[in-house]
């Protein structure tokens, strides 16, 4: 649903037509009001045809209790392989795959056809595939940098709006929760970071980093919240600007922005006492926290 799948999408949809179905996957990970949008765009915009599958539950019920980064990709990775077989049986005749690969995702993770790459983590979309997956992989876009993908994007006639979107990972919200994934959790985490991008739109400052997010931290802190004692989780904010991903700054957004939505964050989104700003540029650090 993000600019990488789109931009393969469209290709696609150019070489071989309406032999395309995309499949959406919900997965109950995406940030606020994802799912409604991208359904919306590409039935509506593109005009490409869109089977959208519930599986909110499903991802759930798979991550109940993992706590380590690597298995959540990794789970992650072979329920979306597994659902977008099951749905390839339903269409028959179903033989290729095509993912919005990037090349950043293949230098960070190992793969079968690189096998002495260093993993740094584990892509959902490469390192996370199943072995014993039936589908085969049609990736256009696998040796492009993200600069490259939204200027294809811009001549492809996607909207501006949707090429400059920030970069979401395929594991979504589930690798931005330090810890388990729950439900609570998840809809905690999406409204901190609603209210971060909606601020940053307002600000102007959205387009002048290129990827900004909110980190649920398994942290617990005593607070003062009225005339009580609060003990919240803490909400991390990331904002980074970087030319092509593998290497990135944090972004030196004004006090009085940060001030703003933190003092949202704390008054809006209830269990959260304290907000903190991650200063850590990549390397040493990488851009997602998992």
């Amino acid at each position: 649903g993000g600019v990488d799948s789109a931009v393969a999408a469209l290709i696609i949809h150019r070489a071989i037509g309406d032999r395309l179905t995309c499949v959406f996957v919900d997965n109950g990970l995406l940030r606020a009001g994802e799912a409604d949008q991208v359904i919306n765009t590409f039935r509506e915009h593109f005009h490409v045809p869109l089977i959208a599958v519930d599986a909110r539950e499903e991802f759930l019920a798979a991550l109940d209790g993992v706590v380590d980064p690597e298995q959540k990709r990794k789970i992650i990775g072979e329920k979306f392989i597994r659902i977008f077989e099951r749905e390839a049986r339903a269409l028959a005749g179903v033989e290729f795959l095509a993912q919005g690969t990037l090349y950043p995702d293949v230098i960070e993770s190992t793969a079968p056809d690189r096998p002495k790459a260093a993993k740094i983590k584990t892509h959902h979309n490469v390192g996370g595939l199943p072995a014993d997956m039936q589908l085969k992989l049609v990736e256009p876009l696998r040796y492009l940098f993200k600069d490259e993908v939204r200027a294809a994007g811009l001549q492809l006639g996607l909207p501006e709006e949707w090429v400059w979107r920030h970069p979401f990972p395929g594991p979504g919200l589930a690798v931005r929760i330090i810890g388990t994934v729950t439900w609570e959790r998840l809809e905690t985490l999406r409204k901190a970071d609603s209210i971060f991008l909606e601020e940053l739109r307002a600000s102007g400052y959205y387009r002048a980093t290129q990827q900004a997010f909110a980190v649920l931290l398994p942290v617990q802190s005593v607070g003062v919240m009225g005339d009580g004692r609060s003990y919240g989780f803490t909400i991390a904010l990331r904002a980074i600007t970087t030319e092509d991903y593998m290497t990135a700054d944090w972004a030196r957004l004004p006090y009085e922005l940060l001030a703003h939505v933190s003092s949202r964050i704390v008054n809006e989104v209830e269990g959260v006492n304290r907000v903190v700003y991650d200063i850590s540029s990549k390397p040493p650090a990488t851009i997602e926290w998992e």
